[in-house]
């Protein structure tokens, strides 16, 4: 992927402010690209946009195609005819810096079936033309996602009667709508129409908001660069649906689970729990799965960040009941013929890998055989638990950087540059200040300006450093539940001085990327 110099924010949709519990699609969402052009930033990073389960997480998603309806503007909502203005009239007291996921999913879910019943009852001609032109266009995901998620409801619903946990399709459904029966998804899709319906409506509202959004975001030149995980939620349609290209057991559970090994961060290493792939079967279908959810990420964003890389070249494979990930090992996987059919079918692929961690040198060769850049993080080059190195040779500083690369302040799972170096040993912070040259009193803005100022082709700060926020800002901490993905900007964060200091190191540091256009000279008129 060719990389042209810019820079730009990492922050969620659900980051964003308002009035009704978690970020959404609407007027906030267009201030914020706004602020995006006043400080010049040529690029949007978010995070997965799917609908999130147990935890929240973007990570476990209920679909790898799906919008997360909780995500949709209910302004707009009424300004299409959708809902009535005194709908919003009784709204819960929602916190104003965090994500109220329990509050906003009672509150606000009711009100999305009530406004996608209303636009099914009372669309106008157009609306739903393009209703049903979204319905089969979409269908190869759409129809089992719909199904899947009334079905679901119903379920869950029984689960929760019965104050038990943890329910999901392979281990709480009914036998022959969990092993998708002919008889019983006829059966399920005839009871749960009114249901099934509704939920495609909401993805119709999803897409249209998020098209116009990223329209916006293009026409002021914006580029969004969004993430995909290499594997899926075991609780998903994309599993439900596709079970041959997982290693299941007849019952629909996994065989095998995803994970880490142990290494020096940690003893028992990490298990996922996601079900791995079948790569056999899917390279028998010309990993055409893949090439659809690629292509489908590809329409809401126009940049991809693929999460755990290396996973393509060899992943690791732990027994399904493990209680830790110590008994796994490393499986390899068809890493360079899959790309190789993703670039068949899709040209070539802009996509950035996430390849952080103990990273092996054939990793390194099918990254660089494809033309994708890494990524470098600025926090591991000078903390001692995390390098991987140390002194001078470290990767993650910026003079040894090379080019083709994506440099981070931090990331999602990172702590916030200023509450990362109040944890540092003074050891460290010592070697931050002289490499720095700085004393540390702004160090969220040195690490902003360090990495502007690198030969790396793309820099991106997420948004809590440019606020310079501390701890309680933080978006995740890996292996963690609960208090994660909740972090809300206040309405009045988008001021003019983090604007102006930005577009300032833009201009400073050669990231406008208007500016490495060259213009072909004109023809001069032949005699």
């Amino acid at each position: 992927m060719e990389l042209t110099r810019s820079s730009g924010v990492l922050l969620h949709p659900t980051s964003l402010p308002g009035p009704y519990g978690i970020g959404e699609l609407g007027d906030v969402a267009y201030k914020f690209i706004d602020f995006l052009a006043e400080a010049r930033q040529s690029l949007w990073q978010i995070l997965p946009l799917g609908p999130t389960g147990y935890g929240d997480s973007p990570y476990a998603s209920f679909s790898s195609f799906a919008g997360n309806p909780l995500l949709i503007s209910l302004d707009w909502l009424v300004l299409e005819g959708d809902l009535d203005i005194s709908d919003l009239s009784n709204r819960p007291v929602f916190s104003i810096d965090q994500v109220d996921y329990g509050n906003a999913i009672t509150w606000k879910v009711p009100l999305l079936e009530k406004a996608a019943k209303t636009f099914l009852k009372h669309a106008k001609a157009n609306r739903q033309a393009d209703f049903e032109a979204f319905c089969a266009r979409h269908a190869h995901w759409l129809d089992d996602y719909a199904l899947f998620m009334a079905v679901k409801q119903t379920f869950d619903r029984h689960a929760i009667e019965a104050n038990i946990f943890g329910a999901m399709w392979n281990n709480y459904w009914d036998k022959s709508i969990a092993l998708r029966q002919r008889e019983a998804v006829v059966r399920w899709q005839t009871e749960q129409a009114d249901a099934i319906v509704v939920h495609k409506t909401l993805q119709f509202f999803f897409f249209q908001q998020w098209d116009a959004l990223k329209k916006y975001a293009n026409k002021k030149g914006i580029r969004i660069i969004g993430d995909i995980p290499i594997f899926v939620a075991p609780d998903s349609a994309d599993v439900w649906a596709n079970r041959d290209l997982f290693q299941l057991d007849r019952q629909g559970r996994p065989k095998v689970v995803a994970g880490v090994p142990p290494d020096y961060f940690s003893l028992t290493g990490q298990l996922w729990g996601n079900p791995l792939y079948d790569w056999q079967a899917l390279e028998a279908q010309n990993f055409d799965w893949w090439v659809k959810r690629v292509e489908g990420a590809l329409h809401f964003v126009d940049i991809l960040r693929i999460d755990h890389f290396r996973g393509f070249e060899a992943y690791w494979e732990i027994p399904a009941g493990e209680k830790t990930a110590i008994k796994g090992k490393w499986v390899k996987a068809p890493g360079n013929t899959f790309f190789k059919a993703l670039q068949a079918a899709l040209g070539e692929l802009p996509i950035i890998a996430e390849d952080l961690g103990v990273i092996t040198q054939p990793v390194i060769a099918m990254r660089e055989r494809f033309g994708f850049p890494g990524m470098r993080v600025l926090q591991f080059a000078f903390d001692a638990n995390e390098a991987g190195s140390s002194g001078a040779t470290n990767s993650f500083l910026p003079h040894n950087f090379d080019q083709h690369t994506v440099v981070y302040t931090g990331t999602h799972d990172n702590d916030t540059t200023r509450g990362w170096y109040d944890k540092r040993t003074e050891s460290e912070r010592d070697l931050v200040r002289r490499y720095l040259a700085r004393d540390g009193n702004d160090i969220a803005w040195d690490f902003i300006r360090l990495a502007l100022s690198s030969t790396a082709a793309f820099a991106i700060i997420p948004f809590q450093d440019a606020l310079n926020l501390g701890s309680n800002a933080r978006m995740n901490t890996p292996s963690t539940l609960g208090g994660n993905w909740v972090w809300r900007y206040l309405p009045d964060a988008l001021n003019w001085w983090v604007a102006n200091r930005l577009a300032e190191m833009v201009n400073l540091y050669g990231r406008d990327p208007q500016i490495w256009k060259i213009e072909a000279p004109e023809e001069t008129e032949k005699t």
